[in-house]
Formats: C-alpha cells, sequence, structure tokens
C-alpha cells in the first residue's frame, strides 16, 4: 500500500476504541482539507478523512504530509490489529485519493543518505524487527544483496524466471511470472494454477477448517522451494513457509502458503512474497 493513515478521535468504531488516537484538536500543526478516503486492503478496509501535519520517523522530520484520519474501521482485522495505522511504501499509483506518500516526500526533500529502504524482520515473533530508512543495516544480513529491477510501479514488483522444489527445475514461471513483495502480506501466496501442484510436492493436507496441514514430525524432511530471481536462486526452507502452533498441550503445523487474491495486470502468473519469503 501506498496511504498513511492513522486512528483518529473522529472513529468511535470497536476497531478504533481499543488503539491510541490521534486527536487532530490537540495538534498545533495539522490543517484540515476535506477530502474523505476509502483504502481497501487484502483484507478489511477502512473510510477517513485527509489533513496535512507534520510527520517524523526516526528522527526524520517531513512538514505538511498527508495523512489520512479513519473515521470507520471494521473490527476484522484492525482490532486486533498491534498497530495504530499503516505507513504505505508503495507507488503513488495506487495511492487512494492521490496521498503523496511519506517516503516520496522523504525523497524530493533530500532527507535521506541514501534513497533507500529495507526491512530486518524477526523470526518467531520475537522483538527486533526495523525499518531502516536512507541506509541497509548491514549488521542485519550475511552475504551478498542481490538487486533486481522493479517491473510496475505501483507495488514493489518483481519479476521472476523460475521455481524450483529441491534444486529442481519445476517449469513454472519458465516463461515468466511476476511477484509484489510486500510486507503487509504475512503469507506466501501462489497463482491460482500453481497452488496445487506447491501443496502437494509438501503433502499438505486440507483440514475441516479449510487450513493446509503437514505433520510437524516431518518438517525437517519438507522440500526447500526456490526462486530464480535475475539469475540468483533464492532458498526458502520449511522452517520459512510452515508456522508451528501450541494449542490445549498440542502442536500442529500449516502451511503459510495461499493462492494469490490479487489479478495480475500483465497476463503473467502474479505471486505475493510475503513476510515468508
Amino acid at each position: 500500500s501506498s496511504n498513511l493513515w492513522v486512528d483518529s478521535a473522529l472513529c468511535n468504531t470497536q476497531a478504533c476504541s481499543v488503539h491510541t488516537k490521534f486527536n487532530p484538536q490537540q495538534s498545533s500543526t495539522y490543517s484540515h482539507n476535506g477530502q474523505t478516503v476509502y483504502i481497501p486492503y487484502g483484507a478489511g478496509s477502512l473510510y477517513g478523512v485527509f489533513g496535512y501535519d507534520t510527520v517524523s520517523v526516526a528522527g526524520i522530520v517531513v512538514p505538511h504530509q498527508e495523512i489520512g484520519l479513519s473515521t470507520s474501521e471494521p473490527t476484522q482485522p484492525f482490532a486486533s490489529a498491534k498497530f495504530d495505522g499503516i505507513l504505505g511504501l508503495a507507488y503513488p499509483r495506487i495511492s487512494s485519493g492521490g496521498e503523496t506518500p511519506v517516503f516520496d516526500n522523504m525523497m524530493s526533500d533530500n532527507l535521506l543518505q541514501s534513497n533507500i529502504f529495507a526491512f530486518y524482520l524477526s523470526r518467531g515473533g520475537a522483538q527486533g524487527s526495523e525499518l531502516s530508512l536512507g541506509e541497509v543495516d548491514n549488521n542485519r544480513y550475511q552475504g551478498s544483496i542481490h538487486w533486481t529491477p522493479v517491473t510496475s510501479e505501483s507495488y514493489w514488483q518483481i519479476g521472476i524466471q523460475g521455481f524450483q522444489i529441491n534444486g529442481r527445475s519445476t517449469g513454472v514461471c519458465s516463461q515468466g511470472c511476476q511477484a509484489i513483495v510486500d510486507t503487509g502480506t504475512s503469507t506466501l501466496t501462489a497463482p491460482s494454477q500453481y497452488i496445487g501442484e506447491i501443496l502437494q510436492s509438501i503433502g499438505a493436507q486440507r483440514s475441516q477448517y479449510g487450513q493446509y496441514m503437514v505433520d510437524c514430525s516431518s518438517v525437517n524432511n519438507l522440500p526447500t522451494l526456490s526462486f530464480v530471481i535475475s539469475g540468483v536462486a533464492l532458498p526458502l526452507p520449511p522452517s520459512a513457509y510452515i508456522a508451528q502452533h501450541y494449542q490445549n498441550g498440542y502442536q500442529y503445523c500449516s502451511v503459510n502458503i495461499g493462492p494469490t487474491y490479487l489479478p495480475s495486470q500483465s497476463g503473467e502468473p502474479l505471486w505475493i512474497l510475503g513476510d515468508v519469503f
């Protein structure tokens, strides 16, 4: 997504009431512009109004940033969310209401050391995830960074030239696929024409609740899935795409891979490389 919005005092739904609310009347730098906005997501959507205020992120100050103030949020998924808003970092083209994204204003105001941002995501729900603005934290990775071109300046969309299971080419994406790199999607999503083949290779079984499950004792023997991107095979081990749960003394393991819900704009099969990736 590309919009910045926050829970606000203008919203009285349950989802807003359980979060910290921004009150524009208590901000001396806020100005109202009166435009209403509807922001849809893959799961959930909200209504709001636009205004302007000074936004500060990690000491980087953006004056007169257009922001969304929520006026109505549905209970799902926002009531259970641990955040009080969303800061979208995608391109202006998909910004609802024409709001200029925060990062674009940082770039145009020359506020960054380099026009780059990076994420570090901790594992297993542990604390310590990071968003770096203007640089990459070299302490957060090993090896080399591999670069690939953006294929559509909307989402952070890239090309995939191949898909491997345990190092063997499957023919999937041999004619080209597209992928959206998205920290706002927790799972990995695969094109609908490929999802059955992938789940079968994993040995996943569908539960009565619609989830795809595997035997927890077999997780270490499940295949490594690899994406070939700009000539480099990037491996995804089972520890990344299998989630282990504990409930009432029982352990069960689900597959964090599902079908892509977005239509492909290019006609090529579309993946979403979410947090699993």
